[in-house]
């Protein structure tokens, strides 16, 4: 039997996971990578420690499977997209690395939009243009950081970094750096006229070769399988964008389905063989894993973090007696609501989090049930676009933690009055990057734990209208905060 081992980058956690070819899993370890927010609007993460918790779980995870290092016949990464892992000329860390929350780029963003940037931008590179971009936090660093900019090597993302420091090769993987506003969508490669729109040329040569995400980019070199306990010489993948690995688990294979992630970002999905040129929303493209494809999404920051940020602070409270709590609560009838902006907005530039319509007998459940029902009413600003583009679509397959909450799942069901479809699948990220070591390995055949029936939610009728009436006092109440900017 062969094994592949699958690592995820995400927002919060580092995790390592270990399938055989069929998708079982044998081993899984995950730790918590601190982002480091020392001035308002930073999100920062130290890069060496990243490294060190990475091999880390990856080293737990062999041990705990039981499987020899010798019979790990490929390594994946998927990981967070957008921010900057910066390398000086010496190809070590250049300083922190800045993630796809931070915000401090947010003047040189509203100045773009004031000079029309974007719309340039956009028919070349299908993205639009927001803080947490490359090209943003690259401007910034030019800007406040000249000899931080000067003395950069080597752009990268997190995946990017991970892949180099397990091999000592330097490569952008094509998912995700398709994303960055500095790829030329049609032509499939770099377009440095784009670098020079946005002032930030010089970087252009610091760029590293584009690579796909099912082909061999490097393999375990000796001081990584020392830390790692992989074996030397194992290779390693280009990987993916984990909203691309997401899409993968969740079978999108045609524009009647949908992917909803529910994790450190709200994010919606579909799968498309073209560019709509006819649509009025500038729709988000990257390059899928597939051949000829393109992933579509919109996301925004204003998921599930917001939930981990409450019970942290306010909490007292686990997970289950938080379900059992809101589900003792009649549907969307609270006048509490919740604005899910503690890491970023999709509506609006610089907007804040906040709970609003609290009364003397409201509970610390009521204002729990309004951040589940938040963070799905910011997800629906997206979703409701996203049907823009997939008119035919009829199934919203859901993905990301909140999935183990059947309360979470069913508001989601009644408030779309969408069949919900939930992989049986625990880790996606792990597996769709363990999937692009498969393919490198030849094997061609899906695995059968994705071929597993799904968890299914049907809509309720009975509370569809309560929950799209809060939605509009939602939608108001974010309308009203905007003349606070």
């Amino acid at each position: 039997m062969n094994y592949y081992l699958g690592i995820d980058c995400g927002g919060t956690f580092v995790k390592a996971a270990l399938f055989d070819q069929t998708g079982k899993l044998y081993g899984i370890q995950r730790e918590n990578v601190s982002v480091i927010s020392e001035q308002a609007g930073y999100a920062e993460r130290d890069m060496q420690q990243l490294w060190q918790v990475c091999a880390k779980v990856v080293r737990q995870t062999i041990q705990q499977s039981g499987v020899q290092s010798s019979q790990i016949k490929g390594v994946g990464i998927s990981a967070q997209g957008k921010g900057a892992f910066l390398l000086d000329k010496q190809k070590q860390p250049l300083g922190r690395a800045i993630l796809s929350s931070d915000q401090r780029s947010l003047d040189i963003v509203k100045q773009w939009q004031a000079d029309g940037i974007p719309q340039k931008l956009y028919p070349i590179t299908r993205q639009t243009l927001w803080t947490g971009h490359p090209v943003s936090i690259l401007r910034w660093v030019k800007e406040h950081q000249p000899e931080r900019y000067a003395n950069i090597g080597a752009v990268l993302m997190s995946h990017d970094y991970l892949r180099f420091c397990l091999t000592g090769e330097l490569h952008c993987e094509e998912s995700n750096i398709s994303e960055s506003n500095l790829y030329n969508m049609q032509a499939g490669e770099y377009d440095i006229e784009l670098a020079k729109l946005l002032g930030i040329e010089e970087i252009f040569a610091q760029l590293p070769p584009i690579i796909k995400s099912n082909e061999i980019a490097g393999y375990i070199t000796q001081q990584a399988a020392e830390l790692s306990g992989l074996a030397v010489g194992t290779p390693v993948v280009g990987g993916l964008f984990d909203v691309v690995s997401t899409a993968l688990c969740a079978k999108l294979d045609d524009e009647t389905k949908l992917n909803a992630v529910l994790g450190t970002w709200s994010v919606v999905s579909g799968i498309t063989a073209e560019i709509d040129d006819q649509q009025t929303i500038p729709f988000v493209y990257g390059r899928y894993a597939t051949p000829n494809q393109f992933i579509v999404h919109e996301a925004s920051p204003t998921s599930s973090g917001n939930l981990e940020w409450f019970v942290k602070q306010f909490g007292n409270v686990d997970y289950a007696e938080i379900n059992q709590g809101i589900s003792q609560l009649p549907p969307a009838t609270s006048s509490v609501l919740f604005v899910p902006f503690l890491y970023g907005s999709n509506a609006g530039l610089g907007m804040q989090a906040g709970f609003y319509g609290m009364q003397a007998h409201h509970t610390q459940m009521h204002l729990l049930q309004a951040v589940y029902e938040g963070v799905l009413f910011s997800l629906m600003y997206h979703l409701e676009r996203m049907l823009q583009r997939f008119p035919q679509a009829d199934v919203l397959r859901v993905t990301g933690g909140p999935t183990k909450s059947a309360v979470w799942m069913q508001m989601l069901a009644d408030l779309t009055g969408m069949r919900l479809e939930v992989p049986n699948v625990e880790e996606t990220g792990c597996l769709g990057a363990a999937l692009m070591a498969m393919q490198a390995d030849g094997l061609t055949e899906q695995p059968a734990v994705l071929q597993a029936d799904m968890q299914v939610y049907q809509p309720n009728p009975q509370y569809y209208a309560a929950y799209q009436q809060k939605y509009q006092r939602y939608q108001q109440f974010v309308s009203a905060l905007k003349t606070l900017l």
